[in-house]
């Protein structure tokens, strides 16, 4: 069946008029979509060509790579063609891809972010039955809920949002959100509003909670432990905390722009719409590539290997400089 609003083409007015800002801001965009690319892209290259790198926590950061280019890809493009276009305008089946995609990216970085907190849990709480808890088949089955969970859950939410009728056109944002499309509707949305509720409370505030509760025991477990196990501890967990911080930080700064954004100045209404797919997926990778040593050392190795392999040392090359004919090489040419 149809969507009642196939046809109908929506309106995005954050953008500002053209001038030299608009320049400024597609080239920020650009640099900063592209570096998001590389770094994920390159995080994905270093753990999947680096055999010493799959583990569950390594498979589980190579997961939040890819999740990152998938919130980055629905969104970024889309603006920064919209920033040279006459009128911003979005169709409606696009609208609704970029809703389903972008609640994808928020839930499944916490479903995995907190999957990677029970690894890290049972890592330092359990080492000694770590390899028996976290098999390749616990680890299948974990990234299986992180995906299908979600994914069928919002595909349904999406279908609801879908078949509510449009009133308005206009949405005043950069992109598309769910809450700005239930925003357009001529009805009271009341079975969307309970889902979404549920939704909220399972894929964010259930993980938040287990996260906590895994770094209170994580602590009380490391307090009773020596000087250099704690030591230990803290390098194995920072770089997943600094990471889970910095998503968190900036889903509620979404959450609080959902509600406030009609009261609140452009650039800062522009600022907290483009945080929550802007920043996580660029600094996710940096943060792992920058504070996790295994890494960090095994993109110095990759890059050694295939990129510094060369040897310039031109004693080496007139030491090999002699043909068949019995010439020898000079560094102005054959004598």
């Amino acid at each position: 069946m149809l969507l009642p609003s196939v046809n109908v083409t929506l309106i995005l007015t954050s953008y500002g008029p053209p001038g030299a800002l608009i320049y400024g801001v597609f080239i920020i965009s650009l640099v900063v979509y592209l570096t998001t690319v590389f770094a994920n892209i390159t995080l994905m290259l270093v753990i999947y060509l680096d055999t010493t790198l799959h583990k569950p926590v390594y498979i589980f950061l190579f997961n939040l790579a890819i999740n990152g280019l998938i919130g980055s890809s629905a969104v970024l493009p889309k603006i920064m063609s919209n920033l040279f276009a006459d009128v911003k305008v979005l169709e409606y089946v696009e609208c609704i891809l970029q809703v389903f995609f972008v609640n994808v990216y928020g839930t499944c970085a916490y479903a995995i972010l907190t999957v990677m907190a029970y690894d890290r849990y049972v890592a330092i709480c359990s080492p000694l039955q770590y390899h028996n808890i976290m098999t390749t088949a616990k680890v299948k089955l974990l990234l299986l809920i992180v995906y299908c969970v979600p994914i069928c859950s919002l595909a349904v939410q999406t279908y609801l949002t879908s078949r509510l009728p449009l009133c308005r056109h206009i949405i005043n944002k950069l992109f598309c959100d769910n809450l700005a499309v239930v925003n357009l509707s001529c009805v009271k949305n009341t079975v969307g509003d309970i889902y979404g509720i549920c939704l909220v409370f399972v894929f964010v505030v259930l993980p938040l909670i287990f996260v906590i509760l895994s770094y209170v025991k994580i602590m009380c477990v490391s307090l009773k432990a020596s000087e250099s196990t704690q030591k230990k501890a803290l390098k194995t967990c920072t770089p997943h905390l600094i990471t889970f911080i910095n998503f968190s930080s900036a889903t509620l700064f979404s959450v609080i722009y959902n509600r406030l954004n009609f009261y609140l100045s452009k650039e800062v209404n522009v600022f907290i719409s483009v945080h929550f797919i802007l920043i996580p997926p660029l600094l996710h990778p940096l943060i792992y590539g920058i504070r996790t040593k295994e890494i960090s050392n095994s993109l110095t190795k990759f890059l050694r290997r295939k990129i510094f392999a060369i040897d310039f040392n031109p004693w080496t090359e007139h030491k090999n400089c002699c043909n068949d004919s019995g010439f020898i090489c000079s560094k102005k040419g054959l004598v």
